[in-house]
């Protein structure tokens, strides 16, 4: 898993008939230090995720786990909204 902030929501007329009913978000991928890490890249909202939040996230084959439909393609799904982080 991943951390990310939520920085859009991401509209879309036509799209994967599996996908139908789902959010998408565009969230920006961050390191430990909650710094920006690479580029934006487009999520599958499971949790009701809110712009500005911070998000944890699965990518790859995990993306699909947390939805109804698991021939849905999607590439990357937020599974967790983070309240704080406590670090030792």
């Amino acid at each position: 898993m991943d951390i990310a902030r939520v920085i859009g929501t991401i509209w879309a007329t036509a799209k994967d008939p599996n996908l139908q009913g789902t959010k998408m978000q565009l969230i920006q991928p961050l390191n430990f230090d909650l710094e920006k890490k690479g580029t934006p890249i487009a999520a599958i909202d499971t949790v009701g995720a809110g712009q500005g939040e911070l998000v944890y996230y699965v990518t790859a084959y995990e993306a699909v786990i947390p939805m109804d439909k698991k021939m849905a393609l999607a590439d990357a799904s937020i599974v967790g909204i983070i309240d704080r982080i406590d670090r030792a």
